[in-house]
C-alpha cells in the first residue's frame, strides 16, 4: 500500500513538473518566466468580442428560462441570507464548508460527496451557482465542483442575487424538497497545486499568479501570517479587478472580455496553453481568478489550494518582498 501511495505521489508531482517544464524556442519571458511572443493568446481583442468560454456565465433570463428543468440545479453559495430570500428552487451550499482549514486543503472527497448529493446534484446535472453579486462564494463552489469532476457543467449567475432582485424577479423563502443526487466526486489532480509540487516545479516555466492585494503581495500586509511577501516570480493581479464595481445598473458584474484580456495581458498572463498557478490566502480569491481565467479560455489552471495560509507559515518555503 505504501509503495502504491509513493508511486501515486510521484505521478502527480511529475504532472505539474511536466506542465511547467516546456517553453517555445526563441520566446521572450515575462516577470514570471512566461512566454510573451509566439503564443496563441497574443492577439487583438475587440470591445464586442464574446468571452471564449461565455457558456460559463448565465444571465437572469437564462436562469429564469431554465429554472424548472429537472436537470438544472440552482445553488445559493451565500454564507448568509438564504432563509430571508433566495431564487426559487435554489439549494444552499455555504462555500465556507468547502475548506479543510486544519489541513490547508479542499474538503475531502467523502465530505464533498455528502454535501453535493444532499443538494440533489446528479452526474448529468447542469448547475447554476450564485452569491451576493459577483463575489468569490460562487466561484469557490464552481472551482470545487470542477475539481471533483463536473468540469464544463457549471455556470455562474453574472451579478448574482443582486442581479436577480434588481430585475424584479420572484424570490422565495421556501426550502425546496430535494431528492438525493447520484454524483460521485473524483478529484482531478490536474486542477490543483500542492506545496510539494510548487516547491519542485520549474517556476520559470509556469505563470504563478498572486491574486491578493498589492500590500499582501509586497509583504506590507501579513494577513496574520508568520512571513510576508510573495512566491518568487509571481505576478500580481487582484481577483476583484475582474469585476466592474460601478456599472450603470448598480449590479457588479464581470468586465468585458476586452477589459479582462487587457488586465491579464498587462500583468504578463498571456499564454492560454501554459500552466497558470493562482494563489491567495486560502484559495478563495484564487478560485475566483480560476473562474475568470476559465472564462477567458485558459486551458491549464491549477490553483495552489494551501496558498499563503500554508506557504507563508512553513519552514521550507521562501517569500520575496
Amino acid at each position: 500500500m505504501k509503495k502504491k501511495m509513493a508511486l501515486l505521489s510521484l505521478v502527480v508531482l511529475a504532472g505539474i513538473a511536466g506542465a511547467c517544464s516546456s517553453k517555445p524556442d526563441g520566446s521572450a519571458t515575462n516577470a514570471a518566466g512566461g512566454s510573451n511572443t509566439g503564443n496563441k493568446a497574443v492577439q487583438e481583442v475587440k470591445a464586442t468580442d464574446p468571452y471564449p468560454n461565455a457558456q460559463l456565465l448565465a444571465d437572469v433570463k437564462w436562469v429564469e428560462s431554465n429554472a424548472k428543468d429537472a436537470k438544472v440545479k440552482i445553488i445559493d453559495a451565500r454564507s448568509k441570507g438564504y432563509e430571508q430570500g433566495h431564487i426559487p428552487g435554489a439549494v444552499s451550499i455555504n462555500s465556507g464548508l468547502l475548506k479543510d482549514s486544519k489541513n490547508n486543503s479542499i474538503v475531502s472527497k467523502e465530505a464533498f460527496t455528502e454535501l453535493v448529493q444532499k443538494a440533489g446534484i446528479n452526474s448529468d446535472s447542469t448547475i447554476v451557482v450564485y452569491d451576493e453579486a459577483s463575489g468569490n462564494g460562487a466561484t469557490r463552489v464552481f472551482y470545487a465542483l470542477e475539481y471533483y469532476g463536473l468540469k464544463d457543467k457549471i455556470k455562474i449567475l453574472n451579478g448574482g442575487y443582486a442581479a436577480w432582485t434588481a430585475a424584479g424577479k420572484e424570490v422565495s423563502t421556501d426550502v425546496p424538497a430535494v431528492t438525493r443526487g447520484n454524483f460521485a466526486p473524483q478529484p482531478n489532480d490536474k486542477l490543483i497545486t500542492t506545496k510539494t509540487q510548487l516547491l519542485s516545479a520549474d517556476l520559470a516555466q509556469c505563470t504563478v499568479l498572486d491574486t491578493r492585494s498589492a500590500k499582501e503581495y509586497s509583504g506590507e500586509d501579513l494577513r496574520g501570517n508568520k512571513n510576508g511577501g510573495h512566491v518568487k516570480g509571481a505576478v500580481n493581479t487582484e481577483w476583484s479587478e475582474a469585476i466592474d464595481q460601478t456599472p450603470a445598473d448598480g449590479v457588479p458584474k464581470f468586465k468585458s472580455y476586452k477589459d479582462l484580456n487587457d488586465i491579464y495581458t498587462k500583468a504578463g498572463v498571456t499564454d492560454k496553453e501554459k500552466t497558470i498557478i493562482p494563489y491567495c490566502q486560502t484559495n478563495i480569491r484564487g478560485a475566483h481568478s480560476y473562474f475568470t481565467l476559465r472564462l477567458l479560455g485558459f486551458q491549464d489552471i491549477r490553483p495552489y489550494e494551501g496558498s499563503m495560509a500554508e506557504w507563508a507559515n512553513a519552514d521550507d518555503t521562501t517569500l520575496v518582498k
